[in-house]
């Protein structure tokens, strides 16, 4: 199943894609809900981020190959960090380039979004609080982030967290095919079971720490091949089962 969030008659609404076809979701997206009427076509709407969260729980350093790229060691338990959900933007948007960064990087992930409240769960029912999954980049610019020492300014820029295009239930999260293009070039190409915590581990961890609200945002890490984006460049996270989140960069007003 996938589940959309878009705008239709001058409101954002949720909704069921079968095909091409938009239907309106009638219900409650985290509970009970059933299939309502069309809306038209994929062609004949604008999508909206899929989902709402009250946090962004991102992973750093969750592929081996990625962590020896930027010199760094594999963790020995999840490392996370947040993201704000102002950074959120849905796909066709623009990522802004700030003007205090002058090294703005891509990070394709799949994310992870949770369906209903979690707290200290196990591993074992981890996945059965996950509504679904999407593709997210986890923008970073790469300067701030060496220079802070830490990771939140560098990570929780407006526009710095596309999510899309929709969510896919249903979907067994382990053994994905995950890649990104900048321009149309390959830049990174990997798939998720080389996660070095998949994601029941990382929701075993995380709610260990805090509660996970429906809606809330699990980004699950990068592979190898970050890089830097520039304005003009159209960015794309395409991941198995899910389909392809396309964004473009422009530079700040």
């Amino acid at each position: 199943m996938k589940i959309a969030r878009f705008v239709w008659q001058e409101e954002e609404r949720y909704g069921l894609i079968e095909g091409n076809e938009v239907y309106l979701l009638e219900g409650d997206l985290f509970g009970a809900f059933e299939r309502g009427q069309r809306v038209g076509t994929l062609a004949e709407i604008r999508l909206l981020a899929p989902c709402t969260p009250s946090k962004i729980v991102a992973v750093g350093r969750n592929y081996a190959d990625h962590a020896s790229e930027m010199e760094s060691d594999v963790p020995s338990e999840p490392l996370i960090f947040l993201k704000p959900p102002s950074a959120v933007i849905g796909p066709g948007e623009s990522i802004v380039y700030p003007p205090i960064s002058q090294r703005v990087d891509y990070e394709a992930e799949l994310a992870a979004i949770i369906g209903r409240r979690a707290r200290n769960v196990s591993a074992e029912e981890a996945l059965d609080f996950v509504l679904g999954y999407t593709c997210g980049n986890d923008v970073t610019a790469r300067d701030l982030q060496s220079k802070d020492g830490q990771w939140t300014r560098s990570k929780s820029f407006d526009t710095f967290c596309p999510l899309g295009p929709w969510i896919v239930t249903d979907l067994k999260p382990n053994d994905l095919a995950i890649e990104c293009r900048v321009n149309g070039a390959v830049k990174q190409k990997s798939s998720t079971r080389q996660m070095v915590f998949p994601v029941a581990e990382l929701i075993r961890f995380i709610t260990q720490v805090m509660t996970l609200e429906p809606g809330d945002v699990i980004m699950t890490g990068t592979p190898a091949g970050v890089g830097p984006l520039y304005p003009g460049d159209r960015v794309e996270v395409e991941i198995e089962g899910i389909g392809v989140l396309e964004n473009v960069v422009v530079l700040h007003e």
